[in-house]
């Protein structure tokens, strides 16, 4: 048996700084919140009581317990996980409950929303009870008796409730919050009434509100009162906050999220409407930034958030129509700010403001100039100024902030001030990292982000105030993404190296990393000077040396494998760093310096060559041959800014920080994309590209949710021909239910496909002229008719020629009507969201689309995109089998070579097939000339060909329509004159039938000259390819003029926008796949990759397809992914927003009993017929009494979960159990392509993988599974046994996130075996659903033995019945000593039938059963997984991405 890999130290796991989680011990054990939850609602028995709640059990119980630790979050979550608030506090509340109550009710909300749970579905039965509870929470958001840690648990619980407008019962109770009313708080009436003064709509709304106040009764009037003074009061009470002389941490922890709510609340139009003019009224940001607090060193994350704020109160936009202002309209209306400024300045100032009054704009808007030019004033003067500018100068006395002059003197700088606009400051902005801003603080701090306080981070919200700002956010989080992931790498390159310094100024690495390489300083080749009115160079070449002599051939490949373009880091080591700091200093080590970093430098490869200089085209080639040098040289391109501050530092006397590079890092291109990325977004931000008209508004979350949809749109067609759709009459009339279906004119009865469906409904209403950006989520869109009515016609397709390869290639899919729905909406023009649960079939949906698309609309173009490259793959494969000319086929990205159909389907295979075609279609051009004696060498070439067709294949067809179209030509006389029978002399024979009328003669002559047309057709399109001599040209123009369904990833597209863009690329649809998975900035890209023709953009549909309910796009950092909503798709965001869905709703893929395991989370969802009928799924499975169980794992060898590295889970005993119960389905006869194991962490599927490699790899009779992999890497797949090690045994893990569950229990089509821990699982309130169907059958996996695969049995649904042979498994031992024995008979027979000696002690050993002594140990991190793509825990789990 082979040494056992050990696991690593726990060591560094435990020292990691992270809140404690609740384990299964502390929700089932003998804890004392554990034994409150038996005793008061988790009683066992349940009879329907009302719930009574007990105030002292609350008090002493829950509160004093909780008040006495300080509100520990594990306590808190352990409540939550007690199911508290859903089984007894909620149940409980009235209007008459404690304080207590509500405060408990709010406190554990915030943990739900921080754990990313469902909350707000709770409340919704209750209403009332609701509106009640949210004003008594913002009743004690005001109340100063509370302790500032309450009222920052409360504020919080109020930021979450702002996140999620969409849920109605919510935003009732936050509109009133923020709307017109709280202008009655301005300072002046005179600026209230200029203010009403500048919309219509703005006054129309004050006085609505003044006439709903007078109409109401007194309780309504004080909840109206309240309602508009909420936010007024709250902000006092921050700036009071501010500037309290005796500060605690819990002061700026509350001013920090206070900063959070006010930022978000200015994130959004409908928020921000009212609220910027009241926070700019009270000088929110001068009295930041001017206070105590704010000056504070220790409070760094609060300036960060105050420019946060800042950037959303002077974002350039309308207020009130949101529209975006352009950089000449921003600076337009701060002329128009400077022009009153002078005005008053001229008018009341005439002495002192003199200067100011008569100065140009440019020279009083910078700060320096103006405070110059203020100083004149007095202080009375001063604050008469400010006045006379409608400027707050006093606040309550409450507040205890005196505005004198030095406050006033900040409000009148940063009011006229000219300010950078967000397109400048994204132009300024660096997409390349250096040491600075990967290790910026800002950055740091989302590393230990754990919920516990805000971050200065933009967030991905419900709605965007324009599409600039969401493209701004975009930029802002990806950068911030990718430099983590970035400092990540190299930090674990550096740990790898374990750099060390033995004299001062050197530095050597005494460990090795694959990804990591030690070079000299780098030599600087070429400064090309800079460009006319740029000030740095144009271009900075560099070149390092490799030496890769001392590298094993894998690794030395993958260095070989860098191609041009790729980006690496040149990094500065100084192992010295580290001990620098005295002992006993006060200073504290930099994240930088506990590596040893002194500067990181970002190149990109410009060419690759051997020691001799010889560039390098095919690396693989020639450094498999003999002659190959150790050393390569490598050319760079450096940032030339970035240079030129370098070289600007160096000229002030500071160290050159080339001469201390010592060591170059690589990432793996999937993670190395960062680049092209960013300059896709940024170029996209600083741009004028708009979306599509029609679809604007949708994407920022405004107007109505239906008015992207077809039939709102004023574009809609009215007639479709849907081609093989639908199967035949019947089904066209079950696919339409509830619609009225009308043979056309020229027809009475049913008939045959193709169907063309003409709507007769009557046109849409005109919409509003008037843009409303109110949302009207709760409307019904309006109907355009009661039933609609479809008229249906038909065609003869026609004649493609008279081989059987000219014959189209028709659908087979019997659609459901969910699925027709899905088919109509996504042909016609608009926006069409579809929800495909698993096995519903979107795949073939998408297709279809396409196909109708590519027919109906010759001249459109069609981009297919999906996340991963094979869920683009099969979506190709599925096109490649309609009826679409392959010629129009195009894949873009590096995914093509995966794909299972025979031509290639990339820009170079697209030009090689192309040329192939071209070749084949030639020698028919020569056999047709010789078929009707036409002299010459007319194959020569597509032009020559060309010219054939115009001088002899035309005329002789002319020639012979004339004398078919004759009255008395017979179809003898047809015949007769058909000029290409000896051409068609190897079609199928007879070419015309004896006794074919005149009609069928003609339809067969005509077929016949569509197979010579089209042949001609294709050579005319194959011309270009001849006449263009380089390759990059020839793809070019095949992506530009002939595809029309070109294919790429979303990543794909983001890294080539610009560069597509460039060409001309033109497009009218787009079609996304796996869309939920995709994030939102890589959803956008692909509507914008075109360049607008005259001010619009062409794009006409948007068809997505996705499943919300299952992952979500894959985000390492928790800080990203939870706190700034990195995660979310537009899919999900347009499915919040309420836009009409589709949902497809019959699954054909599992088993019904499989299928009810996930069909909770989607109540509609119903089984298609065949699942049902079919004999595979009416079979049960060979050798096991149930076609899916959990099966109850307990400690293996005394230990269950383990963590040797961190976020690296493994439990051996469920690995062993799961290689076992595949060894025993091998034995039986399953193939090995059938069963896929599945694991919930990359560190479970590196043990399994290790314990397979042992026990089958080497022995032929158990072979490999077709996968073993994690259950994020298998969405979009599936097999038909599953094996799932579900891993924890302290607690639930991720699989809490039931979008996990969802993938992992809908991946089996006939069997499915769910290895667990029992008692973790089943006490979870958002898997019970789950689990009580699980474990309805006993948790000890049940066998049928004596039966051989495939099975005749029928299974049945009585789980009480015995099956023939049945053996039920104690544990992973008594599995494996039963197929231990069961090998043993088979080897013994094997060797009987071969002939074979009875003994061979080499097999016995490897046959060995499992044993409590088995030397099978953990398996360890290794430098492949430890690169995987972990998402690390939030304190809370480690997610497999």
């Amino acid at each position: 048996m082979p040494p056992a890999k050990r696991p690593k130290s726990d060591a560094k796991s435990k020292s990691r700084n992270v809140e404690p989680r609740p384990t299964i011990a502390d929700l089932e054990g003998e804890s004392e919140f554990a034994e409150l939850a038996r005793k008061h609602w988790l009683k066992t028995t349940r009879r329907a009581t009302k719930t009574k709640v007990k105030n002292e059990v609350l008090k002493s119980g829950i509160w004093d317990v909780l008040e006495k630790n300080g509100f520990p979050y594990k306590s808190l979550l352990v409540l939550e996980g007690l199911q508290t608030v859903e089984s007894y506090l909620w149940p409980g509340y009235s209007e008459d409950s404690s304080n207590f109550h509500v405060l408990l009710i709010a406190l554990i909300t915030n943990v739900k929303a921080r754990e990313k749970l469902e909350t707000w579905s709770i409340f919704e039965d209750r209403p009332a009870e609701f509106s009640s509870f949210f004003t008594r929470v913002l009743s004690m958001t005001l109340d100063q008796t509370l302790s500032l840690t309450i009222r920052t648990h409360l504020l919080c619980f109020i930021i979450y409730a702002f996140q999620s407008l969409d849920w109605a019962s919510v935003r009732k109770e936050c509109a009133p919050l923020v709307s017109v009313g709280i202008w009655h708080n301005l300072s002046t009436e005179s600026k209230r009434e200029t203010k009403l003064g500048q919309n219509p709509q703005l006054r129309k709304a004050w006085k609505a509100a003044g006439k709903r106040y007078e109409s109401a009764d007194d309780a309504t009037k004080a909840r109206l009162r309240f309602e508009r003074a909420w936010l007024y009061t709250l902000a006092l009470d921050f700036l009071r906050l501010l500037y309290e002389e005796k500060r605690k941490d819990d002061h700026v922890l509350y001013c920090e999220r206070f900063v959070e709510f006010v930022s978000d609340l200015l994130s959004q139009l409908p928020t921000r409407r009212y609220v910027n003019t009241l926070l700019q009224d009270l000088h929110i940001l001068p009295a930041l930034q001017l206070s105590p607090m704010y000056t504070d060193e220790e409070n760094a994350l609060l300036r960060d958030q105050c420019s946060l704020l800042s950037h959303y109160v002077h974002f350039t936009i309308d207020d009130q129509t949101g529209a975006q202002h352009s950089r000449t309209e921003a600076y337009d209306r701060h002329c128009t700010e400077l022009a009153k400024l002078q005005r008053v300045a001229l008018r009341h100032f005439k002495d002192k403001l003199t200067v100011l009054a008569l100065s140009n704009y440019g020279s009083i808007d910078r700060r320096s100039e103006l405070e110059n030019l203020l100083e004149a004033l007095t202080d009375e003067e001063m604050k008469r100024l400010a006045t006379l500018l409608e400027l707050r100068t006093e606040y309550p006395e409450l507040v205890k902030v005196s505005i004198d002059r030095s406050f006033l003197m900040e409000v009148l700088l940063s009011t006229y001030e000219k300010r950078k606009t967000f397109q400048e400051v994204t132009q300024d902005t660096s997409i390349l990292p250096t040491e600075d801003s990967l290790f910026d603080q800002g950055l740091l701090r989302t590393d230990n982000y754990d919920g516990s306080k805000p971050l200065a981070l933009p967030k991905l919200k419900l709605q965007y105030l324009s599409v600039g700002d969401f493209l701004w956010r975009a930029l802002v989080l990806y950068r911030c993404e990718s430099f983590y992931g970035i400092r990540k790498d190299i930090g674990d390159a550096l740990k790898r190296l374990r750099p060390e310094s033995k004299r001062p100024g050197e530095t050597t690495f005494t460990g090795f990393s694959r990804m990591a390489l030690p070079i000299s300083r780098p030599s600087i080749l070429e400064v090309v000077p800079a460009l006319v009115g740029d000030d740095k160079p144009s271009a900075v070449n560099a070149e390092i040396s490799l030496d890769v002599r001392r590298l094993a051939d894998n690794i030395r490949r993958e260095w070989d494998s860098l191609r041009p373009d790729d980006v690496v880091f040149l990094v500065a080591v100084d192992a010295s760093l580290s001990k620098a700091i005295p002992n006993g200093s006060n200073r504290t080590i930099s994240e930088a310096q506990k590596l040893g970093v002194v500067s990181v430098r970002t190149a990109e490869i410009a060419q690759i060559m051997d020691d001799k200089g010889k560039s390098i085209r095919d690396p693989t080639a020639y450094f498999n041959g003999h002659n190959r040098s150790p050393t390569r040289r490598v050319q760079l391109r450096l940032d030339p800014r970035t240079y030129k501050e370098d070289i600007d530092r160096v000229a002030k006397g500071k160290p050159d920080i080339y001469e201390r590079i010592n060591l170059v890092v690589r990432r793996s291109g999937r993670e190395n994309n960062f680049k092209p990325v960013l300059e896709s977004i940024r170029s996209l931000c600083l741009s004028e590209v708009p979306l599509a008209s029609w679809l604007h508004e949708n994407f920022l979350g405004y107007g109505d949710p239906a008015g992207a949809t077809y039939k709102h749109l004023p574009n809609r067609i009215g007639k479709l021909d849907f081609r093989d759709t639908f199967l035949d009459w019947q089904h066209l009339v079950e696919s339409l239910p509830g619609k009225t279906i009308e043979p056309g004119d020229d027809v009475t009865a049913s008939f045959g496909p193709p169907y063309v469906l003409e709507s007769v409904d009557k046109p849409p209403e005109e919409k509003m002229t008037k843009k409303s950006k109110k949302r009207r989520r709760d409307a019904e869109p309006s109907l355009i008719a009661e039933v609609e009515t479809y008229k249906v016609s038909t065609y003869k397709p026609p004649n493609t020629g008279p081989y059987p390869v000219d014959a189209p290639k028709l659908n087979s899919v019997r659609f459901t009507p969910a699925q027709i729905d899905a088919i109509i909406s996504g042909s016609q023009p608009g926006l069409t969201v579809i929800v495909g649960p698993p096995g519903t079939g979107k795949t073939d949906v998408a297709t279809q689309v396409i196909n109708n698309i590519y027919h109906n609309f010759p001249e459109q173009r069609t981009l297919l995109i999906a996340h991963s490259n094979q869920a683009l793959n099969q979506l190709f494969a599925k096109i490649v089998a309609l009826d679409i000319d392959e010629r129009h086929l195009l894949r873009l990205g590096h995914g093509e070579e995966d794909l299972d159909t025979d031509g290639s389907f990339s820009k170079h295979g697209r030009v090689e097939s192309f040329l192939e075609i071209r070749d084949r279609y030639l020698v028919e051009v020569n056999r047709l000339a010789a078929s009707i004696g036409a002299p010459g060498a007319h194959g020569n070439s597509a032009e020559t060909a060309g010219y054939f067709n115009s001088v002899y294949i035309q005329p002789a067809w002319a020639k012979f329509t004339e004398l078919a179209k004759a009255d008395n030509s017979s179809a003898a006389d047809i015949i007769q004159a058909f000029p290409f029978h000896n051409y068609f002399a190897n079609a199928p024979q007879p070419l015309f039938p004896s006794d074919g009328d005149r009609e069928v003669v003609l339809d067969i002559a005509n077929g016949c000259y569509y197979h010579i047309s089209k042949m001609f057709s294709e050579l005319a399109d194959v011309l270009p390819f001849e006449i263009l001599r380089r390759d990059r040209d020839k793809a070019n123009y095949l992506l530009t003029n002939e595809a029309r369904i070109i294919a790429m990833t979303s990543t794909h597209a983001a890294m080539r926008r610009t560069e597509i863009a460039s060409l001309g690329f033109h497009y009218d649809n787009v079609v996304m796949e796996e869309a939920a998975q995709i994030t939102e900035v890589e959803s956008f890209i692909p509507l914008a990759m075109q360049k607008p023709k005259d001010g619009q953009m062409a794009l006409q549909r948007v068809v997505l397809c996705g499943d919300h309910y299952q992952n979500s796009p894959v985000i390492q950092s928790l800080a990203f992914r939870h706190y700034a909503n990195l995660e979310q798709s537009l899919f999900s965001r347009f499915v919040r927003l309420g836009i009409p869905v589709i949902t497809l709703d019959q699954q054909g893929r599992a088993r019904p009993s499989i299928a009810a395991l996930y069909q909770w989370r989607y109540p509609n969802l119903g089984n298609l017929p065949h699942v049902e009928s079919l004999k595979e799924f009416q079979t049960a499975n060979a050798g096991f009494k149930y076609d899916y169980q959990f099966i109850h794992v307990p400690d293996y060898k005394g230990r269950g979960e383990v963590e040797p590295t961190p976020h690296f889970i493994q439990n051996l005993g469920e690995a062993e159990y799961a290689v076992a119960i595949y060894q025993y389905m091998r034995l039986l006869g399953y193939p090995a392509s059938k069963i896929s194991i599945l694991a919930t962490y990359a560190g479970q599927r590196a043990l399994i993988k290790d314990v397979l490699s042992h026990r089958c790899a080497k022995n032929a009779i158990f072979g490999l599974p077709k996968i073993v992999t994690t259950v994020d890497k298998y969405q979009g797949e599936q097999n038909d046994y599953i094996i799932l090690s579900l891993t924890r045994t302290s607690r639930v893990g991720y699989l809490r996130d039931i979008r996990r569950l969802t993938v992992a229990l809908s991946r089996a089509r006939l069997g499915l075996y769910i290895l667990g821990r029992r008692e973790v699982f089943e006490a979870c309130y958002e898997l019970r659903p789950a689990f009580e169907l699980l474990l309805q059958r006993p948790d000890k996996l049940a066998l049928a033995t004596g039966e051989m695969w495939p099975s005749e049995r029928i299974q049945t649904e009585e789980d009480g019945t015995a099956v023939p042979g049945e053996a039920v498994m104690e544990g992973v031992e008594h599995l494996g000593q039963f197929v231990y024995e069961m090998t043993t008979t088979k080897v013994q027979q094997l060797r009987a039938e071969r002939g074979l000696p009875e003994t061979a002690e080499s097999t016995e050993q490897m046959l060995q059963p499992i044993t409590e002594e088995d030397e099978v140990g953990y398996a360890g991190a290794s430098d492949e997984d430890a690169s995987e793509d972990v998402v690390p825990g939030d304190g809370v789990e480690a997610a497999e991405a």
